[in-house]
């Protein structure tokens, strides 16, 4: 467990492939925005990049526009320090745009935000 803050994170992650609370709430949008053709494909864990020798990154969801355009998606609740180096060192390396997803309180609308990186 790591404190910080006042708040306990959880190490390590679920096993492959499963999703927590905050990508499966976000699958659910992803499936939205393909039924109304804003996005024609979604995968979950669907790519793994190598960033050095035994460092990776398996971003959450890669997604591609109408226009063809691939995007690579990191739903987060919180960033911890190595997931945004990661991210920013992935963005920096690959010919993709990378984005932080973050969900939107309730008593600011809901729904999502998302930041280029």
């Amino acid at each position: 467990m790591i404190r910080n803050q006042n708040k306990i994170f959880a190490l390590g992650r679920l096993k492959t492939g499963e999703m927590n609370k905050t990508e499966k709430a976000y699958s659910i949008h992803l499936a939205g925005l393909m039924h109304i053709g804003e996005i024609v494909f979604w995968k979950f864990e669907g790519i793994k990049f190598r960033l050095a020798n035994n460092t990776f990154l398996t971003p959450d969801f890669i997604i591609m526009k109408p226009s063809g355009e691939i995007q690579i998606l990191e739903v987060k609740g919180y960033m911890m320090d190595d997931a945004n180096i990661k991210l920013k060192v992935a963005a920096e390396m690959y010919p993709f745009r990378f984005f932080v997803i973050r969900k939107c309180r309730k008593k600011d609308g809901g729904g999502w935000s998302s930041q280029e990186i």
